[in-house]
């Protein structure tokens, strides 16, 4: 099962030096998260610098919060960051939680699911080299994949499940461990009955964090910021502590997480680092050289 890396947002200066190492070592792919009103970099913007700076590793927006975007403008600057890595790019889509990243891009949240579908629908269009409209010629430029990036959706809930079966190439899990493979399992059955040929791809993304106390402590504070507040909708109460709770930051845990998430059928796991030190990368890749000489 390939591992991958979610990149840490809370120093952007340090990130392209994360993704030389990361290069060099055992991971499959680099991630970043998608927000709006928060201290993050734009994960268009820095995943171009970073695939720019590397050269086998795959860069993966988890997720983009694509209804917050104009659809045109997303499909040039995927099929651009597609093209210009080599075919080395996954777009990662969902709709988000926090009700301020709406009203800062002036769009609805109310109607985010109905606007992620006309997204994609643009986003395969464009994609496909078909004109844009009538009168309008197609947008540039041409994908390095026939049809366009693979597609991720991450989502919780059955209309996004129903989504991934009609629109996408796979899902991204960010749930706790012990609901990811009856989510799995689940997008499985919606893929057959909409008659998909193959399967989806299936990745498994966890919260994580290695090294002394410190750095532990470090990562889940980050982590807690980055879930309180009082914008978020659905979540229940006390999301941010269990968040931090089911933070993994043993070895132990690691492979337990990667044997269990290999039982389940993942095609990849993701780990989100927390903690912003480089070091991070090197006790992750130790990590799996151990889990792989076993």
């Amino acid at each position: 099962m390939n591992v991958g890396l979610g990149l840490p947002i809370g120093r952007p200066t340090v990130l392209l030096e994360w993704a030389r190492r990361a290069d060099e070592g055992p991971f499959t792919t680099l991630a970043l998260l998608d927000r709006l009103v928060y201290d993050n970099p734009e994960p268009l913007v820095a995943l171009a610098m970073l695939a720019g700076a590397t050269s086998r590793i795959r860069v993966q927006t988890e997720v983009l919060l694509a209804p917050l975007r104009d659809p045109a403008l997303l499909a040039k600057q995927a099929a651009t960051l597609d093209r210009m890595s080599g075919g080395r790019f996954t777009l990662g889509i969902g709709l988000g939680a926090r009700r301020d990243d709406y009203e800062v891009a002036g769009a609805d949240v109310h109607t985010r699911g109905a606007r992620l579908d006309e997204t994609m629908a643009v986003l395969r269009r464009v994609w496909s080299g078909e004109p844009y409209g009538e009168g309008i010629g197609p947008i540039g430029p041409e994908p390095t994949r026939r049809g366009g990036p693979e597609v991720l959706f991450g989502t919780f809930s059955p209309a996004g499940i129903r989504r991934i079966a009609r629109l996408g190439d796979g899902f991204l899990c960010a749930g706790h461990v012990a609901d990811t493979e009856s989510l799995f399992r689940a997008t499985e059955k919606e893929w057959e009955a909409h008659g998909r040929a193959g399967r989806p791809r299936l990745v498994a993304q966890f919260n994580a964090a290695l090294g002394p106390d410190h750095v532990i402590k470090e990562a889940r504070d980050r982590l807690y910021d980055y879930y309180s507040g009082p914008h978020y909708m659905n979540l229940p109460p006390g999301f941010a502590e269990g968040a931090v709770a089911s933070m993994l930051t043993t070895p132990g845990r690691l492979r337990d997480t990667i044997s269990q998430m290999d039982d389940a059928g993942a095609d990849e796991i993701v780990f989100y680092c927390w903690a912003t030190d480089v070091t991070q990368v090197d006790l992750f890749a130790d990590l799996l050289s151990g889990a792989q000489s076993r």
